[in-house]
């Protein structure tokens, strides 16, 4: 990848970040033993590929870590803070020690700095940078603007992205795989769940863009909204059979909440009118 942004953390950090080492920081790295690593509790990726991981493996095999990996101090040990991938794959590799720089950051920058390793790499998906962005709010207080300022994006797309949060498990899990982008699935957002996992499967079989899944989430959103039948009590249902049987044409009887209703004949003849007249009046 090309240069970093610096995003406000300062040239070192940044170093630290990129794809190829600096002078500097090939300086500031040591040996580590992997054994006193544990992986990062503020890591916001959850889905590692096999295949991407077998690849650096081997690669690793052949010519070792090339970019040291970032650490905090943690209890009688480290905790990593970027390069989880690399850590992994050293352990598959079988290497027992890792080239590695450590920084004492506080918990709320470990986070910074993994959502960035990872955003600048395309490594995160929508959901996990919405679940990082919502963990910053919530764990450390951050606003949205804030979050922002800190990873280096707007504050729409911050806003954004946590909405999606708002979606059915079904859907977030399409954005998971990469089934659906964010801008496949935002549209979606506000709609009921029914609706939105069938415009969601129908994206994916039909293959629309963004503009065209907006397009149908707007439709769907104005048809309006099929409310539920009431079950008919069993006294009225009794009673329309009984005049249904006695008047010979269909007899419907609507009842409102505030007690009053209708008596409702069909008939398709002025004729049959007459023949409930005379069935009245003779009884």
């Amino acid at each position: 990848m090309a240069a970093v942004k610096n995003r406000g953390l300062g040239r070192g950090l940044s170093a630290l970040l990129a794809d190829t080492p600096t002078p500097e920081v090939m300086r500031q790295a040591s040996q580590v033993p992997i054994s006193k690593i544990k992986p990062n509790s503020y890591q916001p990726r959850t889905r590692f590929s096999h295949d991407e991981l077998d690849s650096l493996t081997e690669s690793i095999r052949r010519e070792g870590v090339l970019m040291p990996i970032l650490l905090r101090p943690h209890g009688d040990g480290y905790e990593l803070i970027a390069g989880e991938r690399r850590w992994r794959a050293s352990q598959a590799a079988g290497l027992k020690e890792i080239p590695a720089v450590v920084r004492d950051v506080g918990d709320l920058q470990a986070l910074e700095l993994a959502i960035i390793e990872n955003e600048q790499r395309d490594d995160l998906t929508a959901i996990e940078s919405a679940r990082a962005y919502r963990r910053m709010m919530d764990e450390f207080g951050c606003t949205q603007q804030q979050v922002a300022e800190k990873v280096g994006v707007s504050r729409v797309q911050v806003s954004n992205l946590i909405r999606l949060l708002q979606l059915s498990p079904v859907i977030k899990e399409m954005i998971e795989t990469r089934e659906l982008s964010m801008g496949q699935a935002r549209p979606l957002v506000g709609l009921s769940s029914h609706v939105a996992e069938s415009l969601a499967r129908l994206c994916i079989s039909k293959g629309w863009s963004a503009r065209q899944m907006e397009h149908e989430a707007k439709r769907a959103a104005k048809e309006p909204v099929a409310k539920a039948k009431q079950e008919p009590d069993a006294d009225v249902v009794a009673l329309q059979d009984e005049l249904t049987r006695k008047l010979g044409l269909p007899v419907e009887i609507v009842c409102r909440k505030n007690g009053s209703g209708e008596l409702r004949i069909a008939y398709t003849r002025p004729v049959e009118l007459d023949g409930v007249l005379r069935k009245l009046r003779k009884n």
